[in-house]
C-alpha cells in the first residue's frame, strides 16, 4: 500500500531536465523520451508505470551554458477539456482540423486521464477567394466565397471519407455546372434559403454533424489588395496569387469590415489559438486584417501558436524564413499575437527539393535565433510528410504536440507549477502560473 501511494504521488510529479545547448537549440524538442531513471530518479518498486515524459522537454535558456538544472513539474492532471480555435484558410487549415478532430471528446466520454481532450473545436476561415467555383458563385449569387469553408466542413464531418468525396466532387463539362463543386452549391443553396451566409455555414455544419464550429472571418463582401515591392498595386486574390512580384503590404477593400460576434467570443474563450498553416498572404494575413480579430487574439489568455508552413511559395513567400513569416504576421496584426512557433526540422528528400525548385519554391528555413529575437518560443519537430510528391504536414504529430504544449502551459490546471518551470519559457514570455 505504501508503495502504491508513493507510485500515485510520483504520477503527480514529473521531473524534467533542462539541457545544455548552443544558441541554435530550440526551446522545446519533441524528438526524445525521458524516463525516471534517465532523470536520476529512483524507480518505485511495485509501481507498474513509472512516469515517462515523452515529448516536450523544456530547455532553460539561462541554463544553456550553466549545466543541468532539475525542474519539478506536476503530472498531467485529469482536466475537463480544452477549447481550441484554428485560424487560417485553404487546404492547410482543413488538414490541421482533420488532425485536431481526433481529440474532440464529449464530457461524458470515458477516456484515460492522460489522454488529451478537446471539448470545443472552432475555425475562423478567410473569405477573400475570387477565383474558380467560389468566384463564380460570389458574383452570380452575391454571396461570400464558400470554397475554404467547404473544405473545413468536410474535414470536421463525422463521416469524413464519404463527405469529403461528396463535397469535393466537381461537375464536368456537361452543363453550366461545369467546374462547380457540390459543396459550394450546397452552401449556395443554404445561403439562398436562410438569407445569411454565416447561418448557412452553421446549419450545414449541423446537417453534416461536424465536430466543431466554423466561422467566416467576416460576413462582409471583401477583396484583397496588395502593395508590391515596386509600389504597384494588385487587386483580387487570384491576381495576387498569379503575380510574380514580392508583396510588401496587404489590405482589405473595404478596410473597416467587422468580424462575427461569435468569432470574437470563440477567441476570448479559447485555451489554444493556432494560426496556419496556409498561404501567408492569401490565407493567413487576411484574417488579421479584419478589424477586431488581431486585438482579440492579443487580449486572449490562450496559448497562441503559429503552425509554420513547410515550403515557400514562389508568388507569396519566396525566400522568406520562418522568422520572416512571423514578422509579416506581426506587421499586419499591428500587435504581438504569437507565443510559440511549431516549426518542421525534418529535411525534405532530394526528389522533393528538385520538384519544388522547378516551381521556384524551397523548404522554409527554421531560423531559431531569428524567431526567438521576435519574442516567440520555438518548437522543432518531425512534421513533414511527403505524399505523392507533395509536402504535407503530419497533422497527427502536429496535433499531438500542440496539445502536449497546451497541457504543459495551461495555467488553470497547473496552479502549483513552480516559478522555475515558468522561466523555461524564456524572458519573452509574460505567462505566469
Amino acid at each position: 500500500m505504501a508503495n502504491q501511494r508513493l507510485c500515485n504521488q510520483k504520477k503527480l510529479s514529473l521531473i524534467a531536465l533542462s539541457e545544455v545547448g548552443s544558441r541554435s537549440r530550440p526551446l522545446w524538442s519533441t524528438s526524445r523520451a525521458t524516463s525516471e531513471s534517465s532523470l536520476g530518479v529512483e524507480p518505485t518498486p511495485g509501481c507498474a508505470n513509472n512516469v515517462t515524459l515523452d515529448g516536450l522537454i523544456p530547455m532553460h535558456k539561462q541554463a544553456r551554458s550553466a549545466g543541468q538544472e532539475t525542474v519539478n513539474i506536476p503530472a498531467y492532471p485529469r482536466y475537463g477539456g480544452f477549447r481550441v480555435l484554428a485560424i487560417g484558410g485553404g487546404t492547410g487549415l482543413a488538414n490541421l482540423l482533420k488532425g485536431l478532430k481526433q481529440y474532440v471528446r464529449t464530457m461524458d466520454d470515458s477516456i484515460s486521464a492522460l489522454e488529451p481532450r478537446i471539448t470545443e473545436l472552432s475555425a475562423v476561415v478567410t473569405v477573400t477567394d475570387d477565383g474558380g467555383s467560389s468566384g463564380r458563385l460570389r458574383k452570380e449569387c452575391n454571396m461570400l466565397p464558400p470554397g475554404d469553408i467547404r473544405n473545413c466542413i468536410a474535414a470536421l464531418s463525422e463521416d469524413e471519407a464519404l463527405l469529403s468525396r461528396l463535397f469535393q466532387h466537381r461537375f464536368q463539362a456537361v452543363s453550366n455546372l461545369n467546374g462547380h463543386s457540390f459543396g459550394n452549391l450546397f452552401l449556395a443553396a443554404l445561403t439562398a434559403i436562410t438569407g445569411d451566409f454565416a447561418e448557412a455555414v452553421k446549419q450545414s455544419s449541423e446537417i453534416l454533424a461536424t465536430r466543431g464550429h466554423i466561422y467566416p472571418s467576416t460576413a462582409s463582401d471583401v477583396q484583397l489588395e496588395a502593395v508590391m515591392a515596386d509600389g504597384t498595386r494588385v487587386g483580387g486574390e487570384t491576381n495576387i496569387t498569379a503575380s510574380t512580384g514580392r508583396i510588401k503590404d496587404l489590405h482589405l477593400v473595404p478596410p473597416d469590415v467587422q468580424p462575427l460576434p461569435q468569432t470574437l467570443a470563440a477567441i476570448a474563450s479559447a485555451d489554444l489559438i493556432t494560426i496556419g498553416p496556409g498561404s501567408l498572404f492569401t490565407s493567413l494575413v487576411p484574417n488579421l486584417l479584419v478589424h477586431g480579430i488581431p486585438e482579440a487574439v492579443a487580449a486572449s489568455p490562450a496559448v497562441k501558436v503559429l503552425v509554420c508552413n513547410l515550403m515557400t511559395e514562389a508568388n507569396e513567400s519566396l525566400g522568406l524564413s520562418a522568422a520572416d513569416h512571423i514578422q509579416v504576421l506581426t506587421n499586419h496584426a499591428r500587435t504581438r499575437i504569437l507565443d510559440y512557433a511549431l516549426v518542421n526540422a525534418t529535411p525534405a528528400s532530394a526528389e522533393l527539393k528538385i520538384k519544388y525548385a522547378e516551381e521556384h519554391a524551397s523548404q522554409i528555413v527554421a531560423d531559431v535565433d531569428g524567431i526567438e529575437a521576435l519574442g516567440v518560443n520555438v518548437i522543432l519537430g518531425d512534421y513533414l510528410e511527403e505524399v505523392d510528391g507533395v509536402a504535407r504536414h503530419a497533422t497527427d504529430r502536429v496535433s499531438r504536440d500542440l496539445l502536449r504544449l497546451l497541457r504543459h502551459t495551461f495555467r488553470k490546471e497547473w496552479p502549483e507549477r513552480s516559478q522555475t518551470f515558468v522561466d523555461c519559457f524564456g524572458p519573452s514570455s509574460t505567462r505566469s502560473c
